[in-house]
């Protein structure tokens, strides 16, 4: 298959595909002519850091994840502790993200919003914090 074709099929756009190999998470054979000649092997990798990527692990997660993935003896261990780390990290953004919205729900509560230029939101952003 083609990069086009391989494109497509996993839904990655030819320039994320390109970054893969790269990188070395994909290694496509080449043709006489030089083009990659994607097997189904490197689709299905496509596919699988597609998916990765789209639950937000890093590159290197997916390193390792593919590698656990590819490795026959692997313990389902070592995969559950790589998914726990991101779920943690998951958590802490969503914290901070909850309180980065009270704050500003609470501010934007404060602001009569009217003609008047007392502005309690501008008056929190310039404010020093300790």
């Amino acid at each position: 298959m083609n990069i086009g074709n391989v494109s497509n099929l996993s839904g990655l756009p030819v320039k994320t595909i390109r970054y893969y190999e790269d990188i070395g998470l994909v290694s496509p054979l080449r043709d006489s002519n030089g083009y990659r000649a994607f097997r189904e092997k490197e689709l299905h990798k496509l596919a699988f850091l597609g998916r990765a990527r789209s639950l937000g692990f890093t590159i290197e997660d997916c390193r390792a994840l593919l590698a656990l993935y590819d490795d026959e003896t692997r313990a389902s261990a070592d995969v559950k502790s790589i998914a726990n780390e991101h779920l943690e990290q998951i958590e802490t953004k969503i914290s901070g993200l909850e309180a980065m919205r009270d704050t500003l729900s609470h501010l934007i509560h404060e602001c009569a919003g009217d003609h008047r230029p007392d502005c309690p939101i501008l008056k929190d952003l310039g404010a020093f914090k300790n």
